[in-house]
């Protein structure tokens, strides 16, 4: 008797999910146990950048997109269950797969868990030790209510274990991200074109910035400083600054936008993933306060300097070219210095970083539930 294929729903609820998500996707496509339902919550909604992303990773349509949207976390997050639970039960066979960290990834796993549906956590076991970041509570919780959990660092095992949780359902398999960073890189569009179609002037030479964090772009005083800092670096060398949209928002509200003036800072509108690779990839140094942004940065070989006082990627820093720098101006302007010198962090790739995290996944669950 053959066997029936079981479901795995596979959620995405933000832009950095589509990343993680995007490798496992096909390599269950590829498999003859295991069908992939690809839903999408709408946690991160502007329809443009989704397309945009789903088109550049190869990703198909979501089946499902639950079009929530934004609100506070706990709205959302209500929000994303009570309309994921039919998605659920209309699923056969299901088992419950989610990456990440979002209000979306711990949302879709109550959901399951109490359904008494198996939960996989991609990317299990990070920890900042900052319970002030909603995404560290969103990881705690998460890995407790799993049945599998895909580690993307050896150090993510012992924070798993030091909570209780069963060395055996624990799998260091490598990092989903940097798979999708592997397949695209030689099709990542170029600095000149994204400065170009944007208007700002073409550059050879250029840092990169990213900021999102409440911590650093909701107090007037710490976004100021920061801009400062970067407008510092961009008299030796332009840092393009790609704006999250909250952040352009905040910048404007706090009579900040003259700082982003076209020379020492060219902005950005949001940008899609093949031309963030190619910015990252020709950058001289990065700057940011992204999770991922680390982590690619590590892979691509570029100096990284993230702007705060934590990092739940531990193996970016102690293997890789991450330096954590905070807020102190004269750390960040310090370390910028010697990396634009030529003394920037120099680091190698970590284990299983190697473009096969998602087969290694896929395989752990064929053995597991087929």
């Amino acid at each position: 008797m053959t066997k029936r294929s079981r479901t795995v729903v596979c959620v995405v609820g933000a832009r950095p999910n589509y990343m993680k998500a995007a490798p496992i996707v096909a390599a269950l496509r590829d498999s003859a146990a295991l069908t992939p339902m690809l839903v999408h919550t709408g946690q991160h909604y502007d329809p443009d950048m989704n397309e945009k992303f789903f088109a550049e990773l190869g990703m198909p349509a979501p089946q499902s997109n639950l079009g929530v949207g934004s609100g506070s976390h706990a709205v959302q997050t209500a929000e994303v269950m009570i309309r994921f639970e039919p998605v659920l039960d209309a699923a056969q066979d299901p088992i419950l797969l989610v990456v990440g960290d979002v209000n979306s990834t711990i949302a879709c796993a109550l959901v399951a868990a109490k359904k008494g549906i198996p939960v996989i956590h991609v990317e299990a076991g990070l920890r900042s030790r900052d319970r002030a970041m909603p995404e560290e509570i969103n990881r705690v919780l998460t890995d407790q209510i799993s049945d599998l959990l895909f580690t993307t660092e050896r150090s993510a095992a012992a924070n798993l274990t030091a909570e209780g949780i069963d060395a055996a359902r624990i799998h260091f398999v490598g990092n989903v991200m940097i798979d999708t960073l592997v397949a695209n890189l030689p099709r990542a569009i170029s600095p000149a074109e994204t400065l170009a179609a944007a208007g700002l002037p073409v550059v050879d030479r250029f840092a990169v910035s990213t900021l999102h964090r409440p911590s650093n772009v909701d107090d007037p005083s710490v976004l100021g400083c920061l801009l400062d800092c970067l407008s510092e670096i961009g008299r030796d060398l332009p840092v393009i600054l790609p704006l999250h949209p909250r952040t352009r928002a905040r910048i404007e509200s706090c009579g900040l936008s003259a700082k982003l003036d076209g020379k020492t800072i060219l902005p950005l509108g949001p940008q899609g993933y093949l031309a963030m690779l190619g910015l990252m990839k020709n950058a001289t140094l990065v700057l940011t306060d992204s999770g991922g942004i680390q982590e690619e940065t590590t892979a691509l070989g570029i100096p990284c300097l993230t702007l705060r006082d934590n990092t739940e990627r531990p193996a970016t820093v102690a293997f890789g070219t991450n330096t954590l720098v905070g807020r102190d101006p004269a750390r960040i302007l310090a370390c910028a210095r010697e990396a634009l010198a030529g003394g920037g962090k120099a680091g190698r790739i970590p284990e299983f970083w190697d473009g096969h995290a998602a087969r290694r996944i896929v395989s752990v669950l064929e053995t597991a539930f087929t």
